[in-house]
């Protein structure tokens, strides 16, 4: 089993979240287009899924294509959505076999109608399933999320709480990342979940994400379990 490569009563987190940075950069390295890199990561990314459930993760959400990234010259954001278009159903089917739920976070209309018809069509597969998630954030800005929520909000008349607040963001219902990742050498979050992980532990590397092994994410995950999470308290009240 692949607990085993973690000492017993590890800390594992429930919640990771991973900003899979350096695919194209990763690719040009070798000489190769950034759609390889691009289809390269996407592989990777789904092995490291199947890699975190069997390490007992509950949720895992994937940082895929942003608001700012749709900018991206036409070539590349061509080859994103064939990749989607050619694998993302058969991908997404392989993980959520294991009882997952897919959600797709972020604003699916900036992406082409076949793009989106493929994404519903998969989040469909998999709504009956709980207790496990997959959040794959596409089309995603956390700024338009908070924004988006709190229109929510005014729309129904409510007065928020912080919790009733969570509820109306794409994550809805589900506990805030423990762990977040980034590959690629850059140290900052890019607009990515800036609510939900408010308390998250934040693990950098300069991996590109293609080279970012399962042993690299046992090693972040070790990194985890030696993290003091006082969320406000002394060491003392805990």
């Amino acid at each position: 089993m692949a607990r085993n490569t973690i000492e017993a009563g590890e800390n594992i987190p429930k919640h990771i979240a991973m900003i899979m940075d350096g695919n194209g950069r990763w690719a040009k390295k070798r000489l190769m287009p950034r759609s390889f890199g691009h289809k390269m990561g996407m592989e990777r990314m789904i092995g490291l899924m199947e890699h975190a459930f069997d390490l007992g993760v509950d949720y895992v959400t994937v940082y895929a294509l942003s608001t700012e990234n749709l900018k991206r010259p036409k070539e590349e954001l061509d080859g994103l959505f064939d990749l989607i278009r050619n694998h993302f159903a058969q991908y997404m089917e392989r993980v959520c076999a294991r009882g997952v739920r897919l959600r797709i976070l972020g604003d699916t209309s900036l992406l082409p109608k076949d793009v989106q018809k493929i994404l519903v069509e998969s989040e469909e597969k998999t709504a009956a399933y709980e207790g496990k998630g997959i959040n794959v954030a596409l089309g995603y800005g956390a700024r338009a999320e908070i924004v988006r929520a709190a229109n929510l909000a005014v729309e129904k008349g409510e007065r928020l709480t912080e919790e009733s607040f969570s509820g109306l963001l794409y994550t809805g219902g589900q506990p805030d990342p423990d762990l977040v990742i980034r590959t690629g050498k850059e140290v900052r979050l890019s607009n990515f979940l800036l609510y939900q992980a408010a308390y998250a532990e934040l693990y950098f590397t300069d991996k590109m994400f293609p080279e970012f092994s399962d042993k690299d994410l046992e090693e972040a995950f070790k990194w985890y379990a030696c993290r003091v999470r006082r969320f406000g308290k002394t060491d003392e009240q805990l």
